[in-house]
């Protein structure tokens, strides 16, 4: 074995886990940490709030915007009372959260492990819901879009979102607003949760202070480990092409200086493809991250303060790369940012530059395998992008500058470009 190999196989050591798939076609991941004394669990499932249109065993169904983040509110309510009041009882801390392609149900404990696995997977696992608590949490979670109203860079990303795609629901809200969350019913939710809230469609995935067969054995108890039905479900989504729906928008809010994105509408990544994946990941680093002479340039010249960032998202049917951050002249930093992609795309990366990205792009991910929280979310997300964390580090591995040059000639292009700017209210 060469000596990059021999590097190439301890870094795939290092992010590995141990998993299996149980009869009912759950899968459960674990990274067991020794010396550790907490335990991190998720529960999820690939439903975020860009799934408005799918089939249940030949059956339509449509929803409105905001249900997978309505959904994962009611998901911890029972007839038996709140699951808050049973992990307060473990001295467990749990949450959820709600993206565009996933929920996730998670606890974080240094105690009574199997007790906290138990009120997870039965919560999870046993939907209840009627018109009067579908009622109460409607106003509970139309306080909350209204908070989400009042952010600035939620409302910065929508409107960016907008810009880019005509069709695509990435352009509403997770929340959704309170007129779309009023049309919910129970027959809606618990279409949701039959489609997608099955084993075969969920990773349970933990870390810490805990094996395998504990995980395993939490699910037996449970009643999912043995073989289920899974229903039969499609889901699709635009794939949208030609014109922006806009160019540019502007707004004005409460802010203390102007905010910013330029945005960039990329293909659609297909599923399985973690090298393109991984180039989005990596190019806007390339273009404005800490260690490059364009990110220098602008924070000397006091342009940009240091939440200034590149990043992207991609799920299905969409993919975007955006520029954000603050500035008293955000419109000058946008013409920076895009005069510097012209350049890469004219003379290339530097290579020592490309080795120094992909040299932190592996040290973020080493280091959330040396975290308990991250770690577990780590394999779960990456098992429900379909792949694992060892083909992830694999493919990075492999990537040449040449790679990154390629990507440049595709990417980024200027047609494709939207800019959003939000200015204080006078």
């Amino acid at each position: 074995m060469s000596e990059l190999q021999a590097i190439r196989q301890k870094a795939a050591d290092a992010v590995n886990c141990q998993s299996v798939t149980l009869p009912s076609g759950l899968t459960v991941l674990c990274r067991t940490m020794p010396g550790y004394s907490s335990v991190h669990a998720m529960y999820a499932t690939a439903f975020g709030s860009v799934v408005r249109n799918f089939t249940l065993n030949g059956r339509a169904v449509e929803l409105p915007a905001g249900t997978a983040h309505f959904l994962e509110h009611k998901m911890f309510e029972s007839e038996q009372g709140d699951a808050f009041d049973l992990y307060a009882r473990t001295g467990a801390s749990a949450n959820a959260f709600t993206s565009y392609d996933r929920t996730c149900y998670i606890f974080t404990s240094t105690q009574k492990t199997d007790e906290n696995l138990d009120i997870l997977l039965n919560m999870v696992g046993h939907p209840w819901f009627t018109e009067a608590t579908i009622a109460k949490e409607q106003g509970i979670i139309g306080q909350e879009i209204k908070m989400y109203d009042d952010s600035p860079d939620w409302r910065l990303l929508n409107a960016l979102f907008r810009c880019l795609y005509r069709e695509h629901s990435i352009r509403d809200d997770i929340a959704g607003t309170t007129q779309s969350i009023a049309q919910l019913t129970p027959e809606l939710l618990y279409a949701c949760t039959d489609a997608f809230y099955r084993p075969g469609s969920m990773v349970l995935s933990v870390a810490g202070n805990i094996t395998l067969e504990q995980a395993v054995e939490a699910c037996r108890r449970c009643g999912l480990y043995d073989a289920a039905d899974q229903p039969e479900v499609t889901v699709s989504f635009p794939n949208e092409s030609g014109e922006l729906p806009a160019r540019e928008a502007h707004l004005t809010m409460p802010v203390n200086k102007p905010c910013f994105a330029l945005g960039y509408r990329e293909k659609p990544i297909e599923k399985g493809d973690i090298r393109t994946e991984i180039l989005a990941d990596m190019l806007p680093d390339l273009v404005c991250g800490g260690m490059t002479e364009l990110y220098r340039k602008l924070y000397d010249e006091a342009l940009v303060n240091p939440e200034f960032s590149g990043d992207d998202i991609s799920i299905d049917g969409c993919c975007v790369i955006a520029f954000t951050g603050e500035s008293e002249d955000p419109q000058r930093v946008a013409a920076m940012v895009r005069g510097e992609i012209a350049r890469l795309r004219r003379e290339g990366v530097d290579p020592e530059l490309f080795t120094l990205v992909k040299n932190q792009m592996y040290g973020e991910l080493l280091a959330d395998m040396e975290c308990v929280d991250d770690a577990a979310e780590e394999i779960g997300m990456a098992c429900l992008k379909g792949r694992t964390l060892v083909q992830e580090i694999e493919t990075l591995a492999a990537l040449t500058v040449e790679d990154a040059n390629a990507a440049f000639q595709t990417m980024m292009l200027d047609e494709n470009c939207a800019y959003v700017q939000i200015d204080p209210q006078e």
